[in-house]
């Protein structure tokens, strides 16, 4: 296994990320990344939790490989995301869309493609990328009805999907990799691609990529600050 970052390398490059050698701004600095390494270690160990969730491990399981109880286990790493201080209201109003989504579609899980659906409404940078590939809410729901056809009822409050848990964590690795300290809703789009779900064929199917999603929010969000 490939050892941690060791002290001395992670002193040295808080070093390098600072042009000061003012000690307060080597601080600031080395507290963000710390915050960057909590992050991605939260979205490891998640990753790895939504796999055992997939091979149908139990919580209880789950909990006694972590060496924690069964509810700190559920209550950090559940399919939901409990902690939503990172995320744009929009990022938020998404996650809500597509509970609403797949609720009123009758259906008893909210999958990728719910939150794609959710990622519709206007004013939101992956609104914005999927209206310029083409693609509309109408477009996506009815290919999500010819996927899974409409019911007349489901339940209330309808569970994420493991797929569809791992979007929240590759949303948080989308944005740490573009530097970003919050997650929006182009960071949730992006995670999408990598979601191997419904969501990523519908993207496919409209020549969207990965890639051209990424440089395309990269111009979006350099817009906004010249």
């Amino acid at each position: 296994m490939a050892p941690a970052p060791t002290l001395p390398d992670l002193i040295a490059t808080v070093d390098d990320a600072t042009d000061s050698d003012e000690p307060l701004a080597r601080l600031a600095a080395a507290s963000a990344i710390a915050g960057e390494l909590a992050d991605t270690g939260d979205a490891l160990v998640g990753h790895y939790v939504d796999r055992c969730r997939s091979a149908g491990h139990t919580w209880a399981e789950i909990s006694g490989s972590l060496g924690v109880s069964r509810q700190a286990a559920h209550k950090r790493y559940s399919s939901i995301p409990r902690d939503l201080g990172r995320w744009t209201e929009r990022a938020k109003a998404a996650l809500r869309f597509s509970v609403d989504g797949a609720r009123g579609l009758g259906h008893g899980f909210v999958g990728t493609e719910h939150l794609l659906m959710g990622l519709f409404p206007p004013g939101g940078i992956a609104a914005t990328l999927l209206a310029e590939s083409g693609l509309t809410e109408a477009i996506v729901a009815e290919k999500v009805v010819a996927h899974t056809p409409r019911a007349e009822v489901g339940p209330p409050e309808p569970p994420f999907t493991p797929l569809a848990a791992q979007v929240f964590g590759g949303a948080l690795s989308e944005a740490i990799a573009m530097g970003h300290n919050y997650i929006g809703t182009e960071h949730l789009v992006l995670a999408l691609f990598r979601s191997e779900g419904l969501a990523a064929e519908i993207l496919a199917e409209a020549g969207a990529t990965h890639a051209g999603y990424r440089a395309r929010a990269i111009q979006i969000l350099s817009s906004f600050t010249k």
